[in-house]
């Protein structure tokens, strides 16, 4: 029986990490597309903040709601739902960007931010309930896979944007290829009812999401969430327009800036579990928050591009970790872990897709460089916090084994 459980969910860890990469294949096609987005409607920087911040108030509706969506309708009927929800708002917002049309832009961002928020929440639900079951630290490599998608959408993105191909053209490809996909390995995913598991030897009720957000300890993984989220999503958002404006260069170079970012995070990714497995949570989380920050000063401060560009790699190498090890967190007893992941789930992705629509109406005044500064603060915060993601009695299996330990 045991054997059967761990090849099923071997199986499913292959289609979350896919499920992961085609999230990240489709943001980045959208985000590396943006200086043509701006170009085709004329936006001013305090424009294209209210713009991202259209798409970011779809996702914040619908995130906190999230966990009970899973509970209800299953992560498989979710992850579909909401990817064709993605898909379909940003094939609205391109035709908008072809025709001109603010009104279609607007719609589609918000029935892409819905879709986007809802499916984020719901794999990583489903990444941590497979991580259970296989009793590893895995998540790191999941979230490898949405920057390995990153990689994938911002070269497509960089080579469209060097041969001009229109941008409804370039996402109407790509966005077809991607919801296939996703509809294929989606049937892959854990049997029904993996993401609601209660102890039978415990007895006790399963924590409601509401009750969760009275949580220290979830509240505080929060915070490290919100800072690795911050950092990650000013880098999608904006390092290729203040490339391409701070150095005065070609927005191909700026995609491409954008791509030594998401490559960057990928292979800090990918040696996140053997960081973990060493140092522990809370050692692994400093050490990048660090790198975080001096990568955030010297691309913001940095004389040139290629100075600048060395901040960008510490910058994406600092941002890797905060997010996957938050959420493995946030899971450490199985039982609450739909309740916390969708607490720290709505936490990290509010901060991800609110906060650089933000930073757009900052750098109407200052400049986009000089507004990527204000994200420093943040990532204090996370550095003072990080201890919170120690892991709880019993959980030391997972990746964590130089971390104290404290009861639930």
């Amino acid at each position: 029986m045991t054997t059967v459980r761990n090849r099923a969910a071997e199986q499913a860890s292959v289609a979350v990490f896919v499920v992961f990469l085609l999230a990240g294949f489709n943001f980045s096609g959208w985000a590396a597309r943006l200086p043509a987005v701006r170009d085709a409607l004329g936006f001013s920087p305090n424009q294209m903040g209210l713009m991202l911040l259209v798409a970011a108030m779809g996702s914040l509706v619908a995130l906190p709601l999230s966990g009970l969506v899973v509970q209800r309708l299953g992560a498989r009927r979710t992850v579909e739902t909401a990817g064709a929800l993605n898909v379909v708002g940003l094939l609205v917002a391109s035709i908008g960007v072809a025709t001109g049309s603010v009104v279609l832009v607007g719609g589609g961002l918000i029935a892409y931010g819905v879709g986007t928020g809802v499916w984020d929440a719901a794999m990583n639900l489903e990444g941590a309930a497979v991580e259970q079951v296989l009793n590893r630290s895995i998540m790191p490599r999941y979230h490898a896979g949405f920057s390995f998608g990153t990689m994938a959408g911002a070269g497509v993105g960089a080579v469209a944007a060097a041969l001009e191909v229109p941008v409804l053209t370039h996402l109407g490809v790509v966005l077809a290829l991607s919801i296939t996909a996703l509809l294929w390995f989606t049937r892959r995913f854990l049997p029904e009812g993996t993401h609601a598991v209660e102890d039978p030897d415990d007895g006790a009720p399963r924590t409601s999401v509401f009750r969760a957000w009275g949580e220290r300890r979830t509240l505080l993984i929060g915070l490290v969430v919100l800072a690795a989220a911050l950092t990650e999503g000013a880098a999608n958002d904006w390092v290729s327009l203040a490339v391409v404006d701070g150095f005065r260069t070609s927005d191909a170079l700026g995609a491409v800036s954008f791509a030594v970012f998401v490559t960057a995070m990928t292979g800090m990714r990918l040696l996140g579990t053997a960081l973990l497995d060493r140092w522990g949570r809370v050692p692994v989380l400093r050490a990048a928050g660090a790198l975080s920050l001096v990568g955030l000063l010297v691309f913001g401060l940095g004389p040139n591009l290629p100075v600048a560009l060395v901040g960008v790699v510490a910058w994406g190498l600092g941002a890797a970790l905060g997010f996957p090890v938050g959420m493995s967190a946030a899971a450490d007893d199985p039982r609450r872990a739909p309740a916390r992941v969708a607490v720290v789930s709505t936490i990290g992705y509010s901060a991800f897709l609110a906060g650089p629509p933000l930073l757009g109406l900052l750098a109407e005044h200052v400049g986009y460089r000089e507004a990527l500064l204000a994200i420093t603060v943040p990532v204090v915060a996370g550095l003072v916090v990080a201890g919170a993601a120690r892991p709880l009695a019993g959980t030391v299996a997972l990746g964590t084994a130089r971390d104290e330990v404290h009861a639930n």
